[in-house]
C-alpha cells in the first residue's frame, strides 16, 4: 500500500478494477481533481502501483488493495482498507469482465457464470458496502456511486457478448432503484455506459481488432479513450452532479 502524506480536499475515492483502462483513467482525473484514491486490482499489481504513483503524483494519496470483486469478503475488506485513508465519499463500480466472444448457444455455462458473478454479484455486492459506508443514517457523510454499466445493454451485443450485455442490464437497473433508496441518505447513484473504448478489453474477449472493426461505423467515426469516460464519471462524482442522481450518461459517440 501507498500512502503520500496529504490529506483529500474532495474526499476518498474507491475504484474498482483500477490498474488498467477506465479504471485506470479514472483514477489520474480524480487524483487531478483532488481526490484521495483507493485502487483495487485483481491480479496486476506493478499496473496498480503505477497508477498509485500517478495519482501520488498529482499530489493525492493512494492505496493499492487487490481483491476479487465476486468475493463477498474481498469487497468487505477492499472498503476496510480505503477507509485508511479516510471517510469513503466516493465509490467507482467499474470492475468487469466479458467473456470470450461468440453466439450464445456456443458459450459456456461457467464462462457465463463467472461473468454475471463478477458483473452483477460483484457490483451489487459493491454497492451494498458503498450504501453501508455512505448513508448518512449509519454514520457516513453521504457522497456518490457511480455504476459501470455499458451501451452493449441496450444493443444486446448480438453473436458476441449477449450475456455481457444482460449483466449489464442489470447494472442499469441497479441504478435506478439504489438511486432512490438512498436518495433520502445523502447518497447520488448514476451510471455511465460506454460504447467503444480503447482499452484491452476487447482483446481479452478474443477480438483485438474489433475497435477497428466497428470504430468506423459510429456517428462519430471513432473509438473513444479511456480518458473521455473517465471526464464523465468524474463529473458524476463531483458537486456540478449534485442534483443527477438515477441517471445513465451514454458515452458512446453516438451508438
Amino acid at each position: 500500500m501507498a500512502m503520500g502524506p496529504q490529506r483529500g480536499a474532495t474526499g476518498v475515492l474507491i475504484v474498482t478494477g483500477g490498474s488498467r483502462g477506465i479504471g485506470a483513467a479514472t483514477c489520474r482525473l480524480a487524483a487531478a481533481r483532488g481526490w484521495d484514491v483507493a485502487i483495487n486490482y485483481a491480479q496486476d499489481e506493478p499496473a496498480a502501483e503505477r497508477v498509485a504513483a500517478e495519482v501520488e503524483a498529482a499530489g493525492r494519496r493512494a492505496a493499492v488493495i487487490r481483491g476479487d470483486m465476486a468475493v463477498a469478503g474481498d469487497v468487505l475488506s477492499l472498503f476496510q482498507a480505503a477507509a485508511r485513508l479516510g471517510p469513503v465519499t466516493g465509490v467507482v463500480n467499474n470492475a468487469g469482465v466479458i467473456g470470450a466472444a461468440g453466439p450464445l448457444a456456443e458459450a459456456p455455462a461457467d464462462m457465463i457464470a463467472g461473468v454475471v458473478a463478477v458483473n452483477v454479484t460483484g457490483a451489487i455486492l459493491v454497492a451494498r458496502e458503498a450504501a453501508r459506508v455512505m448513508a448518512r443514517s449509519r454514520g457516513g457523510r453521504g457522497g456518490a456511486l457511480v455504476n459501470l454499466s455499458s451501451i452493449a445493454a441496450t444493443l444486446g451485443a448480438p453473436g458476441e457478448y449477449v450475456w455481457y450485455a444482460a449483466s449489464k442490464g442489470a447494472i442499469d437497473s441497479l441504478t435506478i432503484g439504489l438511486s432512490k433508496e438512498l436518495g433520502p441518505e445523502g447518497v447520488r447513484v448514476n451510471a455511465v455506459s460506454p460504447g467503444l473504448i480503447e482499452t484491452d478489453i476487447h482483446a481479452a474477449g478474443g477480438q483485438p481488432d474489433r475497435l477497428a472493426r466497428l470504430a468506423v461505423g459510429t456517428p462519430m467515426g471513432r473509438a473513444g479513450g479511456p480518458d473521455e469516460v473517465a471526464e464523465a464519471i468524474v463529473w458524476l462524482l463531483s458537486e456540478a452532479a449534485s442534483y443527477v442522481t438515477g441517471a445513465n450518461l451514454r458515452v458512446g459517440g453516438g451508438r
